[in-house]
């Protein structure tokens, strides 16, 4: 793609995402989130594969539809209330409409089906800005709208989102895939918690956009696609398998890396509202999401070489490591004997 044409772009998205989480009015929320939908459907098919073409159609399908309920949401609570401030939506039928369309927005369950498909057909690096920025506006909705929110509709989507996020990942061969259930999965844990801390979803995002554009990078650096080039991809950078390995792990949530700070703030919280059992589950169902995850962990750890001759070993490189993925795979692993500070920041 032209530099000039994918910098117009990048701008755009940007844009996009400041004029949604600095709005005040819902038709602005609504124009930033169009403005963001149409900058990243060029991001999305531009290899020009049957694939990619597919992947943006669905997308901008989906994002269409949601961007319609967003809006039937608002006038709903404007024709109700008479106000068309963010924060003012009070009327439980926007409320609940709101819900649905974020829950598109985001790819959260039953929602969900777009985002493997659409991750599948786009680029490393235009799946690393699905998967995080595009995530920004529809959570920032969320939380101003958060004192008006149904809980039980979002516990229902949360439980579901980590039921299926990690089930539906179990048997995927395709890395991106994986990734799009870990997404959905992860979304699961953001939304349980924002209509009792709203603060804690935030921080919650925050660490999992940075661990996963740690991953992202990563694969992006050796190429890999696949679990099956993921094993043979040690003979390249080894230090960069290693920073995957622990990126994975700390995504995982295993508990001396970063990623087990934001469970176990949101499983204290859930304890203190007298949630328990939804805990408990969500808990218990981030199990399923563990086994893919290590399962990726191994392949990445695995040093055989190629079994078969048609597959050659690949060549090392003595390229130096990006300082960006270096200093993404500190802070994804090493952030949580520092969480008595971050909690203090939040």
């Amino acid at each position: 793609m032209n530099p000039q044409a994918n910098l117009i772009f990048i701008v755009s998205l940007l844009l996009g995402t400041t004029i949604t989480i600095s709005s005040n009015h819902w038709a602005m929320a609504w124009a930033g989130l169009e403005i963001n939908t149409l900058a990243i459907l060029p991001l999305i098919s531009k290899s020009h594969h049957p694939r990619a073409i597919e992947a943006a159609t669905k997308y901008f399908l989906t994002q269409a539809a949601a961007s319609t309920l967003v809006l039937f949401s608002s006038m709903t609570n404007a024709w109700c209330t008479g106000q068309w401030d963010i924060t003012q939506l009070t009327h439980p039928t926007s409320c609940l409409i709101l819900t649905s369309a974020m829950a598109m927005k985001l790819g959260l369950v039953p929602f969900h089906f777009w985002f493997p498909e659409v991750l599948q057909g786009s680029p490393l690096t235009t799946g690393l800005l699905l998967s995080t920025l595009m995530k920004l506006p529809p959570i920032t909705l969320l939380y101003m709208t958060s004192p008006s929110l149904n809980p039980t509709l979002l516990t229902t989507l949360a439980i579901l989102s980590a039921a299926l996020g990690g089930w539906m990942g179990l048997n995927q061969t395709q890395i991106r895939k994986v990734l799009a259930f870990s997404s959905i999965s992860h979304l699961g844990w953001m939304a349980i918690i924002i209509v009792y801390n709203p603060k804690l979803t935030l921080l919650n995002f925050y660490l999992y956009a940075m661990m996963t554009a740690t991953v992202f990078l990563i694969l992006n650096a050796i190429k890999a696609l696949k679990l099956s080039t993921l094993m043979t991809t040690w003979t390249k950078i080894p230090s960069l398998n290693t920073m995957l390995l622990l990126a994975l792990l700390s995504l995982a949530g295993l508990p001396p890396l970063t990623g087990f700070l934001p469970k176990w703030l949101i499983i204290q919280e859930l304890t203190k509202q007298d949630m328990a059992p939804a805990a408990t589950l969500i808990s218990l169902l981030s199990l399923l999401s563990l086994f893919f995850y290590l399962r990726l962990a191994y392949c990445t750890a695995i040093t055989l070489p190629p079994h078969t001759t048609s597959h050659m070993k690949q060549w090392r490189t003595n390229k130096p490591t990006n300082i960006t993925i270096a200093m993404l795979t500190v802070m994804s692993t090493i952030l949580l004997p520092i969480s008595p500070m971050i909690l203090t920041i939040i």
